[in-house]
C-alpha cells in the first residue's frame, strides 16, 4: 500500500516542528473503513474472525494484554489502528524458543518490541537485588512471565523468527537505556540497548508521533535505516549524519583538569528562567546555554568505553544528557560505542489537548482481553476506574525517571474529554460501585499548568520549575483543577471521587482553595505525599521541597479537614539510602517520624533505575547537578548492604529487630543519649522478651516506598 507523503519536521536538526500534522489527521478515511477491532487479535484464529491474511504491525510485549489507555502496548495498538493498519499482539511469549512469536505470522512493516510498562529488571527484583514473587502486570499476579532485559531476549528471538522483518523497539525499558548506562543489577555500565538488541530503531518517551511517523514512511516504501529524521528516536550510524557539526560535550561542559577549548555558546544569552551559578560546592539545577548554529549541531558526549572506565566522565554525559530534554531547543546526541555510533534525536514534540484526547478516546476495550478467563490482572484491578488527565512532570526529582520519558512539559487533556471517560467507566464497567479511583497521572495536581511565556519556555534548559524554589514563570494557578474536581463529581451515578495520585504539596500550597477543596471532598481518610526526606542535603540531592514546605501543607491539610468535620491523615512516603544521604541525616529523619508519632509498616531503599540523575550520583560518588571536576569532593553514597539495612531501620526505629543495630549505630555516633525508655529516646535501652515484642507506642501508620519508576497504573512496587 503506498501512502501520500505527509508533512513532517527535521527532528535530527533540533528545530522546532511548526508544521507536524496531528496524528489523528494521517489516515481518517482508511480507519473509517476498517472500523476498530473488539481486541487486537493475539492468535490466528482471531484474524480470521476479523477477515484479515496477515497483520501490518505485531507488538510484542511483556505484560498481558489489557486493552485500556493505561497499557502501553494498546495505547500503541489503538493509534495505530486509528491510521488504518492491522495490528496484532503478542503478549508475554515463551522466550525460550522463536516459535511463540511466529504466531500471527509476518508482519507486512515491522515488530514493535517493549518489555511493558515497567523495566523488566525493575519488576523482577527488590531494591536489596532480591527476586519478587509476584507480577502486577500478569494474570494472577504470576511472577516469571517475561524474561530479565526483556527488550533484548524479545528482539533476539524476533530476529530468528524473521530475520528480514525491522524491529523497532520502545517503551519505558528501552526509552531509559538508549545510551550507554549504568546496570545496577550487574554493577557495570552496559551499552546501549540498541547495540544489545539489535534493532533497527528505538523510540524513546511517549511515542505516538514518532510511532505513526515512522509506520506511515514504511509502508510508503522507505527503508528502516532511512529513518534519520523522526525525533524521539535512536538509531546505530557511523559518523556525523550529512549537514552537522559536530559539538564536543567536553567543550560545552569542561570537567577538567583538561586544556581549555574554545567555548561555543559564547556570545549567547542565558535562558530568562536561568540565574547565575554559584559555587562549584552548592547544588545546582542545570544550566547551560544553546550552541551557536543549533540547526546543524550535534553533541558528541564520552564514548561507552570512555564512561564505562572513568566515573568523571560519566556523571558529565549525565549532566549533558539531562541537560538536553527540552523538545523546543535539545540537540541531538551522539555516543560511540567501538566503531560505532548511537545517534539520539531530540525528544518528541508534546502532543496538544485534541491530539491527546485522540489517544485517550480510541475504542478501547477497556478489559484484560479474554484469554485470561476470571484471572485478573492486578495492575488493571488498581486502574479501571480511574482517569489519566494528564502527561509529563516538571518536578525533575532526580531518583525518578518519569520526567526523562514523558518530559517536563505538560500535556493535558480536555475537561470534556476527562468527563467523557468518567461517564464511559460508569456505563460500561460492571464492577463499577459510583467510585472513580483517581483523577491524576504523573502527578495530582498539574493538570494545565505551564510556563506563563511560550517563548521562555521554548529557550529554557531547568531540569525543574520548582526547584530550588518554584520559577517566577510558571503559572501555579490549580482553580481549573478545582472546576474539573466539582464537575466530575456532578455527574449522575458517580458517588465519590478520589484523588489518589501523588500530589505535588509545594504547588499545592499556591493555591490554598484547591486544598480545601481537595480534602473537603476527594481525600478517603488517607492522603499519601512523598516529603522523602527532612534533611537539607538528601533533599537537595533529591530537588525536592525542604520539610517547612510540608509543614504548611499539614496546616491547611488539617484545617480543612477540622472545617469539613471529617478525621483524616497524612501519609509521608520517605526514602532511605538516596545518593548525599550520610548515616547522620537518617538519625535525624528518624527523630522527626518518632516526635511526628509515624511508623513505617513498609519502607523502600533508593533504586537506582537506567539513567535516573541519582543514578549517576550513586555510580560516580558526583553531582550531575552541578559542574562536574575531577577535584570535587565526592558525595556520600549508600552502596554496601549494611549501611542500606542500617537505613532502612532508621526508618523502622519503632520495630524491635532493628533496636541492637541502631543503639550500635549510635554509640558509634556519639549519641547515647538517644538511647532509653524516655520520650526523647530513639529506642530503648534494651530487648523485651520475645514473647512481648509488641510496640506500645500508639501511632499512625504509614507505608514508604519508592522506585522511582512507577508503573502507568501509578502503583509502587515495593
Amino acid at each position: 500500500m503506498t501512502l501520500d507523503q505527509t508533512k513532517k519536521g527535521s527532528a535530527v536538526s533540533g528545530k522546532q516542528d511548526t508544521s507536524i500534522t496531528p496524528i489523528f489527521e494521517y489516515r481518517k478515511f482508511w480507519a473509517e473503513c476498517l472500523g476498530p477491532a473488539p481486541f487486537l487479535p493475539t492468535s490466528r484464529e482471531e484474524m480470521d474472525a476479523l477477515g484479515w491474511d496477515s497483520c501490518d504491525v505485531i507488538v510484542v510485549t511483556g505484560d498481558a494484554y489489557v486493552d485500556h489507555p493505561s497499557f502501553g502496548m494498546a495505547v500503541i495498538g489503538r493509534v495505530l489502528e486509528g491510521q488504518g493498519y492491522r495490528v496484532g499482539i503478542i503478549s508475554q511469549p515463551n522466550w525460550h524458543s522463536a516459535e511463540p512469536f511466529k504466531a500471527l505470522g509476518k508482519p507486512n512493516l515491522f515488530m514493535g518490541v517493549a518489555a511493558g510498562n515497567m523495566d523488566s529488571m525493575i519488576n523482577h527484583y527488590t531494591a536489596d537485588r532480591k527476586r519478587r514473587n509476584d507480577d502486577a502486570y500478569t494474570p494472577g499476579d504470576h511472577a516469571g512471565m517475561r524474561p530479565d532485559r526483556a527488550v533484548t531476549v524479545y528482539s533476539q528471538r524476533v530476529r530468528e523468527a524473521f530475520n528480514d522483518v525491522p524491529i523497532v523497539i520502545g517503551g519505558i525499558e528501552a526509552s531509559l537505556r538508549r545510551i550507554a548506562h549504568y546496570d545496577y543489577w550487574s554493577e557495570k555500565v552496559r551499552r546501549s540497548v540498541l547495540l544489545d538488541s539489535k534493532a533497527d530503531i528505538l523510540l524513546f518517551g511517549n511515542a505516538e508521533r514518532a510511532i505513526v511517523e515512522l509506520t506511515h514512511r514504511l509502508a510508503s516504501g522507505e527503508s528502516i535505516s532511512a529513518l534519520r529524521s523522526i525525533r524521539g528516536t535512536a538509531f546505530i550510524t557511523r559518523g556525523i549524519e550529512p549537514g552537522f557539526q559536530e559539538v564536543r560535550s567536553t567543550d560545552v561542559d569542561n570537567p577538567g583538569p583538561i586544556d581549555t577549548h574554545p567555548n561555543p555558546y559564547e556570545g549567547m544569552e542565558p535562558s530568562q528562567c536561568d540565574t547565575d551559578e554559584t559555587s562549584d560546592d552548592s547544588v545546582q539545577p542545570l544550566r547551560i546555554m544553546p550552541a551557536k548554529n543549533p540547526a546543524h549541531s550535534v553533541i558528541r558526549i564520552p564514548s561507552y568505553e570512555q564512561v564505562r572506565d572513568d566515573p568523571v566522565l560519566y556523571a558529565h554525559a549525565s549532566r549533558v544528557l539531562h541537560k538536553e530534554t527540552n523538545p523546543f531547543n535539545a540537540l541531538p546526541l551522539i555516543q560511540a560505542h567501538g566503531d560505532r555510533d548511537v545517534w539520539i534525536n531530540p525528544p518528541p514534540i508534546p502532543l496538544e489537548t485534541e491530539e491527546l484526547d485522540w489517544v485517550f478516546e480510541l475504542p478501547y476495550a477497556r478489559h484484560a482481553h479474554p484469554q485470561y478467563g476470571e484471572a485478573k490482572v492486578p495492575a488493571f484491578e488498581m486502574i479501571q476506574h480511574s482517569v489519566n488527565i494528564m502527561r509529563g512532570c516538571f518536578g525533575g526529582c532526580t531518583f525518578c525517571s518519569i520526567t526523562e520519558h514523558e518530559g517536563r512539559i505538560i500535556q493535558n487533556r480536555s475537561e470534556d474529554s476527562i468527563i467523557r471517560e468518567v461517564e464511559r467507566i460508569r456505563d460500561t464497567s460492571p464492577a463499577f460501585t459510583g467510585v472513580i479511583s483517581d483523577l491524576g497521572g504523573p502527578t495530582a495536581n498539574m493538570w494545565r499548568l505551564a510556563c506563563k511565556s511560550k517563548e521562555i519556555e521554548a529557550k529554557c534548559r531547568k531540569l525543574s520549575c520548582v526547584f530550588p524554589g518554584i520559577c517566577k514563570n510558571l503559572n501555579t494557578d490549580q482553580t481549573p483543577l478545582i472546576s474539573l474536581y466539582r464537575r466530575a463529581r456532578a455527574v449522575p451515578g458517580i458517588k465519590k471521587v478520589l484523588i489518589a495520585s501523588g500530589l505535588r504539596y509545594d504547588i499545592a500550597v499556591e493555591t490554598p482553595e484547591y486544598v480545601k477543596e481537595l480534602v473537603t471532598h476527594h481525600v478517603g481518610g488517607y492522603l499519601k505525599i512523598a516529603p522523602e526526606h527532612t534533611e537539607d542535603g538528601p533533599l537537595s540531592h533529591m530537588m525536592k521541597p525542604g520539610i517547612g514546605t510540608y509543614e504548611r501543607f499539614k496546616t491547611l491539610f488539617d484545617k480543612y479537614s477540622k472545617e469539613a468535620g471529617k478525621k483524616q491523615y497524612l501519609i509521608p512516603y520517605f526514602i532511605a539510602a538516596h545518593p548525599g544521604t550520610r548515616d547522620e541525616d537518617m538519625m535525624n529523619l528518624a527523630l522527626w517520624l518518632k516526635h511526628n508519632k509515624f511508623r513505617a509498616d513498609q519502607v523502600q531503599t533508593f533504586y537506582p533505575s537506567p539513567m535516573a540523575t541519582a543514578t549517576a550520583m550513586y555510580h560516580t560518588r558526583h553531582n550531575p547537578l552541578k559542574r562536574i571536576r575531577r577535584t570535587n569532593n565526592t558525595l556520600p553514597v549508600v552502596d554496601k548492604l549494611k549501611q542500606r539495612r542500617l537505613h532502612k531501620a532508621f526508618l523502622r526505629y519503632h520495630d524491635p529487630e532493628n533496636w541492637p543495630l541502631l543503639r550500635d549505630e549510635l554509640k558509634r555516633m556519639g549519641r547515647r543519649d538517644l538511647i532509653g525508655n524516655g520520650k526523647l529516646h530513639l529506642v530503648p535501652s534494651r530487648d523485651p522478651p520475645k514473647r512481648h515484642r509488641v510496640v506500645k507506642e500508639k501511632a499512625r501508620p504509614f507505608a514508604t516506598q519508592h522506585t522511582g519508576l512507577p508503573g502507568r497504573s501509578g502503583k509502587r512496587k515495593k
